[in-house]
C-alpha cells in the first residue's frame, strides 16, 4: 500500500496570504503546503482520500491523480471538507455516487453544508454522496481500517490506522486506550502546528517529542504544519533520528 501526502499545511496553508516571514517567502518547494490531506492506494489499486479541503482540485492536478474511490473524513472543519464539491468530475465520469465515511456528527454536517448533493431531485451538475457512519473496525474496498479517536480541542475526531501505519491530524490529546492502538507501528503520522507556545487544539513540537519517545514508532512524520514551525530543511535537522517533517507529494510505502 501507499500513502501520499497531498497537503501538509494548516487551515491557512503555507505561504499565508500577506505574510513575509522566511517560511512564507521560501523558494523551497517543501515549504509550500496545501491544506492537510492524504491519499491511500490500496493493494488492489483503489484510491481512498483522507479529507477533502479547499485545495483538493489543485492537489489532484499537481499529483496527476485521476480517481477517488472513497473518502474518509477526520472531522468537519472547512479545511478538511469544503473541497467535497470538487469531486464532481469523478462522480460524473464514474456515473455513481462517492462513498464518504465519517462519524455521525460529521456526516450530518456534510449534509447541512452540501444539501444539494442529497436532494431527491438534483439540479444538473450537482454532486452525489453516500454517507456511511464509521463502525470499529471497518472495511473499505477490501481494506481493513481501525479508527483512532482523538480530541481536537473539545471535539472528538478520527485518525485512521491501516496495517502498521496510522494517520492522525488536528489532535491535541490522545487517551491511553487509543494510544494502545498506536504501539508497534512502522509509521505514525501526527499533526504539529509549531515549536512552542501551547495550542488548545493542536500538538506542538515538545508534545510530539514526548509521544515519539512514548509510542516508539519506527518512523514518525509530522503534518498539519504552520509557518511557525520554521523552514523545512532547518527544522528537519533539529529533529531526532526517524522523526521527520512530511511535505506535499511525499510518498510512503507500507
Amino acid at each position: 500500500m501507499e500513502l501520499k501526502f497531498l497537503g501538509t499545511g494548516t487551515s491557512q496553508g503555507v505561504p499565508v496570504i500577506g505574510c513575509k516571514c522566511e517560511v512564507c517567502t521560501s523558494t523551497n518547494f517543501k515549504d509550500k503546503r496545501f491544506r492537510s490531506s492524504a491519499l491511500v492506494t490500496t493493494e488492489a489499486g483503489k484510491k481512498i482520500l483522507i479529507d477533502c479541503g479547499p485545495d483538493f482540485r489543485m492537489q489532484m492536478l499537481q499529483n496527476k491523480e485521476e480517481q477517488i474511490d472513497a473518502v474518509l473524513l477526520t472531522h468537519e472543519h472547512n479545511d478538511h471538507v469544503i473541497g467535497l464539491d470538487d469531486l464532481r468530475p469523478l462522480i460524473f465520469r464514474n456515473r455513481k455516487n462517492i462513498d464518504i465515511y465519517s462519524n455521525k456528527r460529521v456526516g450530518d454536517e456534510v449534509k447541512n453544508r452540501f444539501p444539494y448533493a442529497f436532494a431527491d431531485v438534483k439540479y444538473p451538475g450537482a454532486p452525489s454522496f453516500n454517507i456511511h457512519e464509521i463502525q470499529e473496525p471497518f472495511t473499505i474496498l477490501d481494506t481493513d481500517i481501525i479508527p483512532i479517536e482523538v480530541m481536537h480541542y473539545n471535539i472528538p475526531i478520527y485518525g485512521f490506522k491501516f496495517k502498521k501505519l496510522a494517520y492522525i491530524t488536528d489532535a491535541s490529546f490522545i487517551s491511553e486506550a487509543q494510544k494502545e492502538k498506536l504501539k508497534g507501528l512502522d509509521y505514525l503520522i501526527l499533526n504539529c502546528i509549531r515549536k512552542e507556545e501551547l495550542h488548545p487544539a493542536h500538538f506542538i513540537l515538545p508534545q510530539i517529542l514526548e509521544l515519539f519517545a512514548e509510542l516508539k514508532p519506527k518512523k514518525m512524520y509530522l503534518t498539519h504544519i504552520s509557518h511557525h514551525l520554521g523552514l523545512h530543511d532547518e527544522t528537519e535537522q533539529e529533529l531526532p533520528e526517524n522523526l521527520h517533517l512530511a511535505y506535499d507529494g511525499l510518498e510512503i510505502q507500507f
